[in-house]
């Protein structure tokens, strides 16, 4: 798909949802400061496309004062999440600021899922700088299958080590088989199944169907932990 193509496509929609979302924000935006005052945003340092920091807008849904609860990820039911918040992460209201991280060109709407740097530095292979190579994005494979599964998987009593144990392989697995199909096509089908995910969950009907992208990236999985199995074998 053609660079060029895709980023006035990720402008042009970003300016018209902006444009159409604006009340909707607006009235979140007014929640988040009833139910926690301020600050409204969260800016969360994250590693974009090559490797470089940028800064992702999210409307906060977590309390300003964290407590003892100190991880980078958030758990099952976690206690720092406010009742108006957790309706936010719910319906992915509280995402929408990052359309302006598209329009500064930070973001596309589709892409793989930016991470944290310290998740980035550690976890990531060499597999997985390919990711790297394209702008982050609102939605993929790898952020339905951990908007559909992700706090099942993640659990509570230790939510980073879950996560990066059990959830993360599989998210990046998931995101290399749309970054290596990626096209406008398999972007809308994408922007669609979004859609459709979301609106099920708020109306209370939350598919846990699998994405047809399991199995390719399973696939790789295997092939990664197999390449793994064989390099530590070679240094023996």
């Amino acid at each position: 798909m053609s660079t060029i193509l895709k980023r006035g496509l990720d402008v042009l929609l970003s300016v018209v949802a902006l444009v159409l979302l604006s009340p909707l924000l607006s009235l979140a935006a007014l929640g988040v400061w009833l139910s926690d005052r301020t600050p409204i945003l969260y800016r969360a340092r994250l590693t974009g496309r090559n490797g470089r920091p940028f800064t992702m807008y999210k409307l906060r849904t977590m309390r300003v004062n964290h407590g003892a609860f100190k991880s980078v990820i958030t758990a099952d039911r976690d206690p720092r999440v406010f009742r108006f918040g957790a309706w936010l992460r719910r319906a992915k209201v509280d995402e929408l600021p990052q359309l302006v991280n598209i329009l500064r060109g930070e973001m596309s709407i589709v892409g793989p899922r930016p991470e944290h740097p310290d998740i980035v530095r550690h976890h990531y292979g060499p597999e997985h700088r390919e990711l790297l190579g394209v702008r982050p994005g609102l939605t993929s494979p790898g952020t339905l299958y951990d908007y559909a599964h992700g706090d099942t998987i993640v659990g509570r009593s230790d939510p980073e080590r879950g996560y990066v144990e059990r959830l993360l392989p599989l998210r990046l697995a998931l995101d290399l088989v749309y970054v290596r199909r990626a096209s406008l096509a398999y972007d809308a089908a994408l922007v669609a199944r979004t859609v459709r995910m979301i609106a099920a969950t708020v109306f209370g009907r939350r598919s846990s169907g699998d994405p047809p992208e399991l199995i390719q990236a399973r696939g790789l999985l295997a092939l990664d932990r197999g390449t793994s199995r064989r390099t530590a074998t070679a240094h023996l």
